[in-house]
């Protein structure tokens, strides 16, 4: 890769505006699911898939379910992206807290967080 192009990139990379929203963990094996909110959608699954491999998971009835079936049986889901773009800290925090609290009810889920 040529210096130009990985400039070009690094740019692109540091320009590109989180996507705030609900995404959910769900185990095919057992079908169970949990939901949470997050600030940056595009990064949200590193950080659970590492927790989870780490055996560190807040969660322990998560990680249980991961230490019994393994990544196989994992998939994780975008449920919702917000596209509010103008909102400020407190407002966009507050909007994420209320759409998890929907989606897990709709979907009959617990909390990622644990």
């Amino acid at each position: 890769m040529s210096k130009e192009r990985r400039r070009e990139l690094l740019a692109a990379y540091k320009e590109k505006k989180p996507r705030p929203g609900v995404f959910s963990v769900r185990c095919t094996a057992t079908g169970q699911t949990w939901v949470q909110a997050n600030p940056n959608l595009d990064t949200c699954k590193n950080g659970v898939w590492a927790a989870l491999r780490f055996g560190a998971h807040p969660n322990k009835a998560l990680q249980a379910e991961w230490n019994a079936h393994g990544a196989d049986a994992f998939v994780l889901e975008e449920v919702e992206a917000l596209e509010e773009k103008d909102l400020s800290g407190w407002e966009l925090s507050s909007k994420l807290k209320s759409r998890e609290r929907h989606w897990r009810e709709a979907m009959g889920a617990t909390a990622v967080a644990g």
